[in-house]
């Protein structure tokens, strides 16, 4: 599988001038586009365009505010003009981007196909008989085509991934409220996320220093953290994949090999069960959730009309009779089911995805709207519900020749380090890393999620990376009042190493933590899998009378197994 870009890689390469890009939406017509920006307004823009994306045009999908131009959300009854730019649009025009049409969608943003429209259905760029994927269909093919370098979606359950994958791009979904979505005409407004649909990740991640801030007017805007939450890694390099069979088509099946082969690359692979994640992907359309969609725009679906897509209106109109305890249990099931996944991450950085379990036709989806539909959701839908950040990237193609996509989710906040992890899946820079102040290695209570993790914490410590020890090294536990691991270097131990974290530490505060490290603990060298050495807590006062643990690979792994 070929997936490193050839030639230098700039953040949106070339592309064509504002008024080009708007004349070029024009020709275009629909079922891309179902409205453009006035010349007049493209060319001012154009002209006063200053800042880091000054006069690169983009399009927008029409669930989003642009003034002048209604916001359908493909429903063509809705035809009053927006008074005002949304502000995820006002932040993009601030930094110099120039709005140049609006774009086809599954209706009110309702659907995975990109067929739900009465503007006509999207084929994807590779395949006039299979579909673009949706909901933000046409603005996948703005970028596909060429027309735009880049262009805003949304994502509430794969919107922004699923046409990313069937059209070769980048899809970047954010943590939820990192980007503002007031002025987005909402599909469930507490899932819903702002995407944006690229061909590189230098120009995904110029997107994303533009959009990102905080929205007093928004009420579920949230700042990110001046530093990553503690499990977050600022180099992700261990990477959970999932540890049996997905339900795959054949040849998206085969492209998932490859694509697992291409992740052995990048670090470490830990085998997963992902069953939670599939479990509340599997919820996210049952009628107790899709209220929130009758709630959100549900007053627009009736009277019925040849402008509602039937699907659409089947679908959301069938929560109108769910019992409120419905809502709750479905609630209480997901809270449930992220405690068990977030258990993902204490020992991983990201989960490695398909985007989805196959590529259907027009025809398919014709003949089974709700089913293909529903299909396709499977390991998208839970990203928003968990809270999680997710890009989807290219993986090579099927065998067949239509483009395969993955997706790499990490937990919320992690955005700028699964940039990172996407920009080295592609071959692409990544973006320049700050001098660690001092790195410790641990493997046992102070990992991510055991009992003195919060010691790192409360000196001001970071996870750095996740990772492995060079082979030669034995795991024992170490007896005493409490349970604790001790790393014992050991030539004849097995070549595959033991887990450990990287901790970025201020120099003070190692020097706090040192002091409560008791025998046979101490601070010494550790010999990593990729060659460096850092210091680490290892046992230098061990007798034989330990119990020798290292057959598992890491002190996770044991508790686990003792534990059960």
């Amino acid at each position: 599988m070929t997936i490193t870009r050839t030639g230098p890689v700039t953040a949106f390469g070339v592309h064509s001038s504002a008024p080009e890009a708007a004349r070029a939406a024009r020709a275009a017509g629909t079922p891309v586009f179902i409205s453009t920006v006035g010349e007049r307004r493209v060319a001012q823009l154009a002209t006063e365009a200053s800042g880091p994306l000054a006069g690169i045009p983009f399009a927008v999908k029409d669930n989003i505010d642009l003034a002048g131009l209604p916001t359908t959300a493909a429903c063509p009854t809705r035809t009053e003009a927006a008074g005002r730019d949304a502000a995820v649009v006002r932040r993009l025009i601030a930094a110099g981007a120039v709005p140049v049409a609006k774009t086809n969608m599954d209706q009110f943003a309702t659907g995975l196909v990109g067929t739900r429209s009465p503007y006509g259905a999207c084929a994807a760029v590779a395949s006039a008989a299979h579909v673009a994927g949706g909901s933000s269909s046409g603005s996948a093919l703005a970028v596909a085509h060429g027309v735009v370098p880049f262009a805003l979606g949304t994502d509430t359950a794969g919107s922004g991934r699923v046409p990313a994958a069937f059209n070769g791009l980048i899809g970047t979904k954010p943590t939820r409220g990192l980007v503002s979505t007031r002025g987005v005409l909402p599909a469930c407004p507490s899932l819903d996320c702002v995407s944006w649909f690229t061909t590189t990740i230098t120009a995904a991640r110029a997107v994303f220093d533009a959009v990102v801030g905080p929205d007093l007017r928004d009420p579920r805007s949230r700042s990110a953290p001046p530093v990553p939450p503690p499990g977050v890694a600022a180099r992700m390099r261990v990477i959970a994949v999932p540890a049996g069979d997905l339900d795959l088509d054949p040849a998206h099946r085969e492209a998932w090999h490859s694509a697992l082969a291409h992740a052995a690359g990048l670090g470490h692979l830990v085998p997963v069960d992902v069953e939670p994640f599939l479990a509340a992907a599997r919820l996210l359309y049952t009628p107790a959730l899709v209220a929130e969609r009758l709630a959100a725009f549900g007053d627009q679906l009736s009277p019925d009309g040849p402008h509602l897509d039937p699907t659409v209106r089947q679908i959301v109109l069938g929560a109108r009779n769910v019992p409120a305890e419905q809502v709750f249990d479905a609630m209480s099931k997901l809270a449930e089911l992220r405690r068990v996944a977030e258990g993902v991450f204490l020992g991983a950085d990201a989960l490695l995805l398909p985007v989805t379990p196959g590529h259907p036709t027009l025809a398919a989806v014709a003949a089974d709207p709700v089913g293909v539909n529903a299909r396709l959701g499977t390991y998208t839908n839970m990203v928003n519900l968990f809270d999680l950040c997710a890009i989807a990237v290219p993986a090579g193609e099927r065998p067949d020749g239509l483009p395969f996509g993955v997706q790499l989710i990490a937990p919320a906040f992690a955005d700028r380090p699964l940039l990172d992890l996407a920009a080295r899946w592609l071959g692409e820079p990544t973006a320049p890393a700050a001098q660690p102040r001092a790195l410790l290695a641990v493997c046992g209570a102070h990992l991510s999620g055991q009992p003195r993790n919060g010691d790192l914490v409360g000196v001001g410590g970071r996870l750095h990376a996740r990772g492995r020890t060079a082979g030669g090294y034995r795991l024992v536990e170490v007896p005493g009042p409490f349970p604790r691991p001790g790393l014992v270097r050991d030539p004849d131990s097995p070549p595959d190493g033991i887990e450990v974290e990287l901790w970025d530490l201020p120099e003070a505060g190692l020097g706090a933590v040192l002091p409560t490290v008791a025998p046979p603990l101490a601070l010494g060298p550790v010999l990593l899998d990729d060659g460096s050495t850092v210091p680490g807590f290892v046992a230098t006062e061990v007798d034989g009378t330990e119990r020798d643990i290292t057959a598992y690979g890491g002190w996770r792994r044991w508790l686990a197994v003792r534990n059960s």
